[in-house]
């Protein structure tokens, strides 16, 4: 059931709750024959998500701050609120198809939910129902790594071309079974970061073609983990540039 929210409500009703449940906020007025034909489509897309997103409705003849503070130029047009920020958008009496994706990327998939889980069961079941996302092959290749499964870790990620992540656990495989960097892997696995990131960059020194590749895409598949705030990140990419160029 959709709640109607007014200027003075919109910050506790929208915002705050977007914080813990994310909010569609269906902009439409009484006058407006698109917006009637929308309202069931919206509704029975919250109803269908039982509790996993709230639909509220702004009157935009009544609330004209609220229009104007968000961009309303034509309606109905809906928002969708996660954090306390739009998360998504569109404009006009759109396919239901589109209302389904607009609610579907409010919420965890059934893959998200095993990705967050994390064990290798899971994630199995995660890559199955969405083969083509990197950040659960990237999670199933490490779980396999954890138990030794180098080959299996290494079927996990080797279709990602161009993810870095992805390629640097391929690249890691691949050393690994050349006896190259092991220990700096285990370093790594370890918890000691930038100490494995030294040894690696050790590595590079007089290693052939082959090698120095599959070092490079190792350390840039770390660095790619890395929270953009690390020091680490812009110091060992510079460190990288320079032992390789």
């Amino acid at each position: 059931m959709a709640i109607d929210v007014t200027e003075a409500s919109f910050a506790q009703e929208v915002i705050e709750r977007s914080r813990k449940t994310p909010v569609v906020v269906d902009f439409w007025a009484e006058w407006c024959g698109p917006c009637r034909t929308l309202g069931p489509a919206l509704e029975a897309a919250e109803k269908a998500r039982e509790g996993e997103v709230v639909l509220a409705k702004v009157d935009v003849d009544s609330n004209q701050g609220l229009a104007a503070r968000y961009g309303v130029q034509g309606i109905p047009a809906v928002k969708a609120f996660r954090d306390g920020e739009v998360a998504g958008e569109f404009v006009g009496a759109v396919p239901k198809a589109k209302v389904e994706e607009l609610f579907d990327s409010l919420v965890p998939s059934r893959a998200d939910e095993l990705l967050a889980q994390g064990d290798e069961l899971s994630l199995r079941e995660a890559a199955e129902l969405e083969p083509r996302r990197a950040d659960i092959a990237v999670a199933l290749a490490k779980a396999r790594l954890e138990r030794g499964a180098d080959d299996d870790a290494l079927a996990a990620v080797e279709a990602f071309e161009g993810d870095f992540a992805a390629e640097g656990i391929a690249a890691r495989v691949r050393l690994s079974q050349r006896g190259v960097a092991v220990e700096a892997f285990a370093t790594l696995e370890r918890g000691h970061r930038e100490a494995a990131l030294d040894a690696l960059l050790d590595e590079l020194s007089g290693a052939d073609e082959e090698t120095r590749e599959d070092l490079r895409k190792a350390i840039v598949g770390i660095l790619s983990e890395l929270d953009p705030a690390d020091p680490l990140g812009p110091k060992y990419r510079k460190r990288l540039a320079t032992a390789l160029y």
